[in-house]
């Protein structure tokens, strides 16, 4: 009786895990996920060393998840046509989750907060869907621009700023100098 249980246990386990056929295909799956947490990483790292609340975690679990959206329905078949509304609920989805990144305090566009961060996890959603779909050099070229951008672009901004000076409206401000008529006691 217990070496039935048994078997029969063990054959209800050996079909619940018969996703993936072989070890190429195991393999190929680790590859692209592992590669979506490292870019993941790279990008979160980059991110909380600045202090910005979507770190390292946020950052590889959004690049997993990603690419797990897109790996799981290639794996059981789905036509190109599907797959690619599977990639625009995804896309809609990060969006969606992006927005809560983003806080807005006061009325002028100055006092925005978080669009960068949204941005970038964003990228890092498509980071992680190039890595599902087995698009690996895709995935890395993109993370690896998309630290320039993070990394770099500031300091550009800041040397080109030294050279034209400041955006408008970011300047020192200019003394008003009250008219006389305007001069507080004359009416």
């Amino acid at each position: 009786m217990a070496a039935s249980v048994w078997a029969a246990t063990a054959e209800v386990l050996a079909a619940e895990f018969s996703d993936v056929p072989d070890l190429p295909q195991v393999l190929r799956i680790a590859v692209r996920l592992l590669l979506a947490s490292v870019l993941g990483f790279l990008l979160g790292f980059e991110r909380e060393q600045h202090g910005k609340a979507a770190g390292v975690r946020t950052h590889m679990l959004v690049a997993i998840g990603s690419a797990m959206f897109v790996l799981v329905p290639q794996q059981a078949g789905i036509a190109p046509a599907d797959m690619s509304r599977v990639i625009q609920g995804l896309v809609a989805g990060v969006g969606f989750l992006c927005a809560g990144t983003i806080l807005k305090q006061g009325r002028d566009e100055q006092q925005v907060q978080g669009l960068t961060t949204a941005a970038g996890l964003w990228m890092t959603a498509a980071i992680g869907m190039a890595c599902g779909l087995g698009r690996e050099v895709t995935a890395v070229l993109s993370a690896l621009l998309a630290l320039a951008v993070l990394a770099l672009v500031p300091r550009l901004v800041a040397l080109l700023e030294r050279v034209v000076g400041p955006p408008a409206g970011e300047g020192p401000k200019p003394r008003v100098i009250a008219a006389p008529e305007d001069a507080p006691g004359r009416r």
